[in-house]
């Protein structure tokens, strides 16, 4: 996997082209109703970010938030995931199980259906867990919508199949190191929390390390008894769900599970604690971004109407594996590469550059951290997620103690 964001293939992109259409034909708006959309979207923002204070637990079952959420957050999230989904190393089999903590409007499932048509075929029971029934409701309308369309006609009988993959909804939510609700049934091959964790933690001290410590220790310990195989977690691209990611990761590592995306060795995370905070670096935290050019061209139109413009993308996230370490040694050295970086941040200028190497990116290295620089258009080549060749000239960044590899 030398990408993580790879271009999408033309089927996707077109399943994603018709998402603002499925979605009005699932939740059909009236006109007048529809001038306020853009207004009803800005305000939902205000809510997830700067007025988190001022929403109830369950603001998704007010009637104008859900329609602004399922015509802007659930596309762009869907967007994201499939993104994500397009070059995973994702192994699902017949019959597996896969629970989904904090599922929304269906978002993990739909993005897997849209992203992934070789899953499409393959017998899945997904558990879908929310603390709001009428967005989980919500989403097996969409759900529905989007399977029916594309599901198979059997010539012989003139029938359309039905979707091959079931959905349970299920009303709980995380409280502190366990669910709510029990999870009945076979133990998942796969359990995924997309964009949960983030209102759980935001309230904690950005100084308080330990609590989000303990916490992402919790958290840990509940995945993993929750799965036979899988754990993935996706959080905003932002500097506190890059911590939480971080520090994740080696809790997980403590119970067993090997991170297999993005990181490309086992060993300890450069951006663990904070320390990159503490040397003002420019690669604070671990996320990725791609830009949005090959998302729907009305998801573009209403984000502009709502004052809400996305020409990128970003996430952090952790895929890890319930197998021994040692047993995913080889995997790390053969599908990575043993000497290759993993891009992490944005282009920037190198203070004390010269000649050639006046830009850089951070990449994360079994090493540690490591500063990639070159020539504006070389660093600019090697976009967010790839994995780039390490020659180290054996020098240091003084700024950010990054290992320097030219390019």
């Amino acid at each position: 996997m030398t990408s993580l964001f790879t271009p999408l293939p033309p089927e996707t992109r077109k399943i994603l082209d018709r998402l603002p259409n499925l979605i009005d034909k699932a939740f059909p708006l009236p006109s007048r109703f529809r001038s306020g959309l853009p207004k009803d979207v800005a305000e939902l923002s205000r809510l997830l970010t700067s007025g988190r204070q001022d929403r109830g637990s369950s603001y998704l079952g007010k009637p104008p938030l859900l329609s602004a959420y399922l015509r802007y957050f659930m596309p762009w999230n869907i967007y994201r995931l499939c993104r994500l989904f397009n070059n995973f190393p994702l192994d699902l089999k017949s019959g597996d199980a896969v629970n989904d903590l904090g599922a929304g409007p269906l978002t993990l499932a739909s993005s897997l259906w849209i992203s992934r048509p070789d899953l499409r075929n393959i017998p899945l029971e997904f558990r879908c867990i929310d603390r709001t029934p009428s967005v989980l409701d919500a989403g097996k309308i969409f759900f529905k919508e989007l399977t029916a369309i594309y599901n198979s006609t059997d010539k012989s009988t003139d029938k359309t199949a039905k979707c091959s993959w079931t959905i349970k909804t299920i009303k709980g939510d995380i409280q502190k190191s366990r669910l709510s609700v029990e999870i009945r049934g076979k133990p998942a091959a796969l359990t995924a929390a997309v964009n949960v964790y983030n209102e759980l933690f935001w309230d904690f001290s950005p100084r308080d390390t330990e609590r989000l410590e303990s916490f992402a220790e919790s958290q840990a310990r509940l995945l993993s008894s929750l799965t036979k195989s899988s754990i993935l977690v996706v959080e905003p691209g932002i500097p506190r769900s890059g911590e939480f990611i971080s520090v994740l990761r080696s809790s997980l590592i403590s119970l067993g599970h090997i991170p297999l995306s993005p990181c490309t060795h086992p060993n300890p995370c450069p951006m663990h604690g904070g320390q990159l905070q503490r040397t003002q670096s420019k690669a604070k935290w671990c996320h990725f971004a791609f830009d949005t050019n090959d998302a729907p061209t009305a998801l573009h139109k209403l984000s502009a109407a709502a004052g809400l413009p996305k020409e990128r993308a970003v996430l952090s996230f952790i895929f890890a594996s319930a197998e021994k370490i040692s047993q995913n040694k080889h995997l790390h050295e053969s599908e990575h590469g043993e000497e290759n970086a993993r891009i992490i941040s944005d282009p920037f200028p190198v203070s004390g550059g010269e000649g050639q190497h006046t830009w850089g990116r951070y990449g994360c290295h079994k090493k540690g951290l490591v500063l990639i620089s070159g020539s504006k258009s070389e660093i600019e080549k090697t976009s967010s997620g790839s994995l780039k060749n390490s020659v180290f000239t054996g020098e240091t960044d003084p700024k950010s103690g990054a290992l320097i590899v030219q390019v």
